[in-house]
């Protein structure tokens, strides 16, 4: 049973918007903490925003004002709404606990921005 499992990435024009999704499975799935990363080839992985189970968010710089990361705890799925897409936020979107991400990678979802 894959724990993590991305979608929603798509291929949008610069300045477009696109939401992905985040599906835990497992019973009794319990997380703090949840964030959003991102990998572009040849690149480190990096942390995009992270939710708590209190609904307490943090952004990196490079996003704060465009995405938003968001929760329904009940049906464990973890959101990021991304507006005001740039060519540089072409990656490899992932979820995964944070700030430690522990939980096996899921195998992500791909966003490519066109200039």
């Amino acid at each position: 049973q894959v724990p993590l499992v991305e979608s929603g990435g798509a291929l949008v024009q610069a300045g477009g918007s696109l939401t992905l999704t985040c599906e835990a499975s497992g019973r009794g799935f319990s997380i703090n903490t949840m964030g959003w990363y991102r990998q572009d080839p040849g690149k480190q992985r990096e942390q995009v925003a992270t939710i708590t189970r209190g609904g307490r968010t943090t952004y990196a710089n490079s996003v704060e004002g465009r995405f938003t990361i968001s929760k329904d705890n009940v049906k464990n799925t973890v959101y990021l709404q991304m507006n005001g897409l740039k060519p540089e936020d072409t990656a490899v979107y992932y979820c995964n606990a944070a700030p430690v991400p522990h939980i096996t990678w899921g195998q992500g979802t791909q966003v490519t921005v066109s200039s």
